[in-house]
């Protein structure tokens, strides 16, 4: 399909990583993958990619922040809206939100752990703006 979106999923989960592609390409997506930050990172520069959900806790627990910072901070990777999806919330028993935690945490949505189908896909319609 011509106007097909693609997605990366960067996760050191695999699991989760299998399970998100299964839904977003029963959704008509493109999916690319990357079961670390450094993969991820050198997938994404390649150019091609309209979304990316991304961890937090990988190689660290805050991995996924600096992930995230680094992305925004590059022109070339700025504008690529990024979904952060994770169960640190639940870990370290702090909330956290794209609106209040900017600064460090700059992405346009987030989405805790366990995933829910539906609500993946209409969070990644309204990033993609579909």
């Amino acid at each position: 399909m011509a106007n097909q979106k693609t997605v990366i999923i960067i996760d050191d989960d695999p699991d989760v990583v299998e399970a998100t592609k299964t839904i977003l390409q029963g959704a008509d997506y493109a999916v690319a993958t990357a079961l670390d930050a450094r993969t991820g990172l050198e997938r994404i520069r390649q150019g091609g990619i309209d979304c990316i959900i991304l961890d937090v806790m990988m190689a660290s627990e805050t991995e996924g922040f600096h992930v995230a910072q680094d992305l925004k901070a590059d022109p070339a990777t700025a504008d690529i809206p990024i979904l952060m999806l994770t169960a640190i919330s639940q870990k370290s028993g702090f909330e956290f939100s794209p609106e209040t935690d900017k600064d460090f945490m700059p992405v346009e949505a987030f989405l805790e752990k366990p995933l829910d189908p539906d609500r993946l896909l209409e969070t990644i319609a309204g990033l993609l703006k579909e």
